[in-house]
């Protein structure tokens, strides 16, 4: 097609130029304009006959060249700011908060809170990993990277410590068993190596940081997910994301005032924010009206995957893989599909999947016609990197140490475990302090990452071989390998053809030096370009 090319004087172009990234193609790009300015750019333009440029130019330009509308000092442009109150603010068109976002730092965040800020599915989120950065040295100030507070007491910064002290004590002496069980081959890069030796003590000790470890977090989210993740916030019994709530929404009003207007009033942040906190206290009241609260949990033995639900069969499967392809109604595609043959149904399934020769290749939309809710019981860090997957719901329990904890055989070996042990109980010892002086609601911060929880994952297949793929990989931490690798046989159990579509499953589960691998690769990508690795 010969796509209308717009004409623009040569003055307008001079205007358009520093905010447009093409003027003569129909696929341009927003730049050096504030996000109010862009968020009411698109909303008025669903109602405006013209082009994005030609809209700038009649009800915008004027605005931004004389910088009214550039926001300084947490002052906006007029126009930009009047129409989203007419539009956003008086009509409740969300979509419109959909229009901008901004990125944003959280910096010396526990591990308790990044798990607050990530609950929303609406954003793109970035977090420290404690594979890779080691937790043995001092913040600035001198003290260990953990949450604290003086009215916990000085036991808690006590066994806060003393928790960093086995986790640094341990480091070279766990180092040095890897070292010697696996040693380095000649095909192995130095460096590369070395790393993946860190690599294995990293995720060997991590289960010693305690919840309220601190972490830096980057975020890039919409003005509706930010609205969404203060409030939450606001309404969260933890005085750190209290907290974080008042600072970001201070933030924001910086860059995109407009956008999180709503959460300061009353008759709309106020209530909503008073309505999650009556939620929440609903479910606890009734938690403990039916004797299912916290006081009542029970040690398990073992960590766990069980298959509590399975919505969808075949039929739904393959009617869904052939919908967008036909032009009948599902129920007569079901029927269709009903009457073939096994080794048909097999044929169609496979060719209707496709050759991937990488797990990032997916299969279709029908995937999600069928779906799986699993409950598990693993423990904390684990559960920190599958609560990452936000296209799938899930849902979990406080952490306690009421489901133990586990101690990995190799540190054994490695001649920590009893450190590693006696760090545990110190840990279960000061979270009952602290509820023992009525602060259950910061217990979970002085408990290790290898204690348990209880959570649910609910997801449909497509997501399922997105997260078990990816989890089950060479790279990955061993705790969640475990899990993927039983989410495929479980769902394996009910949809073997699901599961045989899964073909990316890395199924070995040997002790093994799981990152040399990738150290290898980036090595040889850094030596291809003229980088050191």
């Amino acid at each position: 097609m010969d796509y209308p090319v717009e004409s623009f004087s040569e003055e307008e172009r001079q205007v358009l130029a520093p905010h447009f990234t093409n003027l003569d193609a129909p696929v341009f790009g927003l730049v050096n304009l504030p996000e109010t300015v862009k968020g009411a750019l698109f909303a008025r333009y669903s109602r405006y006959q013209g082009t994005l440029r030609r809209l700038y130019l009649d009800e915008f330009a004027a605005d931004v060249e004389d910088r009214a509308a550039v926001e300084v000092d947490g002052e906006e442009g007029q126009r930009a700011a009047d129409l989203y109150k007419r539009i956003f603010l008086g009509y409740g068109d969300d979509s419109v908060a959909q229009l901008g976002g901004a990125h944003l730092a959280c910096e010396w965040v526990s591990n308790v809170m990044t798990k607050v800020l990530q609950r929303g599915r609406l954003a793109a989120y970035l977090e420290q990993s404690t594979r890779y950065i080691p937790y043995d040295s001092a913040m600035p100030g001198g003290a260990y990277r953990y949450w604290r507070d003086p009215s916990l007491g000085p036991e808690y910064a006590e066994a806060m410590d003393s928790l960093f002290d086995t986790y640094a004590r341990s480091m070279p002496a766990v180092e040095a068993w890897a070292a010697e069980k696996y040693p380095r081959s000649e095909d192995q890069p130095e460096s590369a190596y070395r790393r993946s030796i860190k690599a294995k003590a990293l995720d060997l000790l991590r289960g010693l940081l305690p919840a309220a470890s601190l972490s830096h977090m980057g975020i890039f989210a919409t003005g509706q997910a930010y609205e969404q993740i203060i409030m939450r916030l606001m309404a969260s019994p933890l005085p750190e994301a209290r907290e974080f709530g008042d600072m970001i929404l201070a933030e924001i009003k910086k860059t995109m005032p407009s956008f999180v207007a709503r959460v300061e009033r009353p008759e709309r942040g106020g209530e909503w924010i008073s309505y999650l906190e009556q939620r929440g206290h609903a479910a606890d009241r009734w938690a403990g009206r039916l004797g299912l609260d916290r006081a009542t949990a029970r040690a398990t033995d073992a960590p766990s995957v069980r298959l509590l639900d399975v919505r969808g069969g075949e039929d739904e499967l393959l009617a869904s893989l052939l919908f967008e392809a036909s032009a009948s109604s599902e129920q007569e595609i079901r029927s269709a599909v009903s009457v073939l043959p096994p080794d048909e149904r097999s044929t169609l399934l496979a060719e209707m999947v496709g050759e991937r020769s990488n797990r990032r290749y997916k299969p279709g939309r029908g995937f999600e016609a069928v779906s799986y809710r699993f409950e598990i019981v693993s423990d904390y860090g684990a559960f920190r990197d599958l609560q990452r997957h936000r296209l799938l719901t899930v849902q979990w329990q406080p952490l306690t140490p009421h489901l133990g904890a586990g101690l990995p055989e190799e540190l054994r070996e490695a001649g920590v475990a009893d450190d590693y042990a006696a760090a545990l109980d110190r840990s279960a010892a000061e979270y009952e302090r602290l509820v023992s002086i009525g602060r259950l609601e910061v217990a979970p911060y002085a408990l290790c990452l290898g204690y348990r929880l209880r959570y649910v994952l609910d997801m449909n297949a497509r997501e399922a071989m997105h997260l078990i793929e990816l989890r089950s990989g060479r790279e990955g931490h061993p705790a969640y390998r475990a899990v993927a690798h039983e989410l495929h046989r479980q769902i394996e159990s009910v949809h073997p053809a699901v599961a045989n579509a899964m073909n990316h499953v890395d199924g070995e589960t040997e002790p093994r030096l799981e990152r040399i691998l990738s150290e290898i690769r980036t090595h040889a990508k850094a030596a291809a370009t003229g980088l050191s690795a």
